[in-house]
């Protein structure tokens, strides 16, 4: 059989309970304690009151002059009897030291002997104690009178223990009334204190609450999103694994501002941003991530929940795929070209123009060959000369020129397995298309006329080296395009930064990303012919990245 429940299943309800319990437990150890401490005080005051009138009348020169008379109770009754109503004690009793009474409240009391001890008195002794008498039990106190050096009587003063416990009682009374409105105070301080933990806690228990967090935390701890959530102060409050490696945080960072963390200016912006901000990608030094934040508010802004998505995986598949969708569209237009061409033979032929149609079919073949058999030769490295030939097919679809120059040289196995292909590709392929767009840009304007003669007579080429030497991979390319001017040359690796409308502006990012990632360096200079020239320079054992522009 299942024990009812004894505790309210909240938190808030059972805190509520505990402490009304602890409050009403410390309302009655202090009622307790009072009312222990005002019943010791009462008998403490009974007994000194009974002691100075007990006292007072044994050193009375009239209690010594009517013990000589003959009838002593006759003069000490009236007196003892006026003393007792003016201090308001129980009783005052005069006897001789046979302790035969003398005087007593209840008359017929009178001439029986004293109930209670005279021993220590008769001995010359001042003593307290408590002792059942005729009117009950009493604090009584003893002492002896004195008439020259002898003890010729003795006086007993005492209040009775009821009358004590009496005025207790009425104390009492105020005392629980008091101790009433504590608990009654502490009660509802109590409920309103527990009211709020309720609404904060939404009503769920300690075991709850513990599952919940243990729960929150193996969730934190096995997303592969990062999560950030700041303060209202926009200071870290909590942060993930996944998060702190995506943006490379040190574990010291819970509790630091997002702006002392030195993350990228757009990217702190976007996080100190006050309203939401949905998809945005941002580039750290390693890595391209989806930014989304969303603000907590509840009657004030309480902070900002971020999210954050590794695109850098991503982004690099989409620039092979842009690649790979050049490379068809230049094989079709070569597939196209040489139909053209092989037809051009085959009518010659049929004309009987033999020797002409093997001379244009000679003349084709060596145009064609002459820069496989260069990059070939020259570059080793299976990548970067599929890459290569790729991006001339492109450059010649466009009008543009690519040449390799004639120091370009890489051996096989030169390269190590540390240098992924993969940012070769995002490295050179990018360059190499920049340089294509500035140039055939020059050649035919950026709306896509003519320029003047005196311009388009200008040789639209990209010139690309590729060589190592002095323990690094040096990659140059080099255009005949407008060039950059020097108040962008600070601007061209930021994200966004372009030349060519809304929606571009990654590539020369991803450069600098790759390059920073594999620890070289990237240059901007100005080419030979005018234009913009590229120098990367990656170190074939590590070494710390930098950016420089000119």
């Amino acid at each position: 059989m299942r024990l009812p429940r004894t505790l309210p299943r909240s938190l808030a309800g059972q805190l509520f309970a505990m402490q009304a319990l602890l409050v009403a437990a410390v309302v009655a150890g202090c009622a307790f304690f009072a009312y222990a401490s005002g019943r010791s005080q009462a008998e403490e005051t009974a007994a000194r009151q009974v002691r100075a009138a007990a006292l007072a009348m044994a050193g009375s020169p009239s209690v010594r002059e009517a013990i000589r008379t003959p009838d002593p109770s006759g003069v000490l009754q009236p007196y003892a009897e006026q003393v007792r109503e003016d201090t308001g004690i129980a009783f005052v009793t005069i006897m001789d030291p046979r302790g035969v009474r003398w005087t007593h409240p209840d008359p017929s009391q009178i001439g029986r002997r004293f109930i209670g001890h005279t021993e220590r008195a008769l001995l010359g002794e001042t003593f307290e104690e408590t002792y059942t008498g005729t009117l009950g039990p009493s604090i009584r106190v003893v002492t002896p009178v004195r008439d020259g050096g002898r003890i010729v009587g003795l006086v007993s003063a005492g209040i009775t223990v009821e009358r004590v416990s009496t005025q207790v009682r009425e104390q009492l009374g105020a005392l629980g009334t008091a101790a009433g409105g504590a608990l009654a105070l502490g009660a509802l301080g109590t409920y309103v204190i527990n009211a709020r933990l309720r609404r904060h806690t939404h009503g769920m228990n300690a075991r709850e609450l513990s599952r919940m967090h243990t729960y929150h935390e193996a969730t934190l701890h096995a997303v592969r999103e990062g999560l950030i959530m700041l303060d209202g102060r926009r200071r870290v409050a909590l942060i993930n694994d996944a998060g702190r490696e995506l943006l490379g945080l040190a574990p010291g960072s819970v509790g630091r501002r997002i702006d002392e963390l030195a993350l990228p200016k757009p990217l702190t912006g976007a996080l100190l941003a006050s309203e939401p901000r949905v998809d945005e990608v941002h580039l750290t030094a390693d890595r391209v991530i989806v930014v989304n934040t969303s603000p907590v508010v509840g009657g004030e802004r309480r902070g900002t929940v971020v999210t954050l998505r590794d695109h850098t995986e991503l982004q690099a598949l989409s620039g092979e795929l842009d690649s790979e969708r050049g490379f068809t569209q230049a094989l079709r237009s070569q597939a196209h070209e040489a139909a053209n061409r092989l037809h051009t033979v085959v009518s010659l032929i049929e004309l009987g123009r033999v020797d002409e149609a093997v001379e244009f079919a000679t003349a084709e073949l060596e145009l064609a060959q002459v820069l496989t058999d260069r990059v070939v030769d020259a570059v080793a490295e299976p990548v970067l000369a599929a890459l290569l030939l790729g991006k001339a097919a492109q450059a010649n679809e466009r009008g543009v020129e690519m040449v390799l120059a004639e120091d370009s040289l890489i051996d096989d196995g030169a390269l190590p397995r540390s240098l992924a292909p993969r940012d070769l590709v995002t490295i050179l392929g990018n360059l190499i298309d920049n340089a294509v767009d500035a140039t055939s840009e020059t050649a035919t304007g950026t709306a896509g006329a003519p320029l003047p003669a005196q311009r388009a007579a200008t040789r639209a080429l990209v010139t690309v080296t590729a060589r190592t030497e002095a323990g690094e991979l040096l990659l140059r390319v080099a255009d005949t395009g407008a060039g950059i001017g020097p108040d962008d040359a600070d601007e061209v690796f930021r994200r966004g930064w372009t030349t060519h409308g809304t929606g571009r502006g990654l590539g020369l990012a991803l450069v600098r990303q790759a390059v920073h990632r594999n620890g070289g360096t990237v240059t901007l200079g100005r080419a030979p012919d005018g234009g913009a020239e590229f120098t990367v320079r990656l170190p074939l054992a590590g070494r710390t990245a930098e950016v420089v522009a000119p």
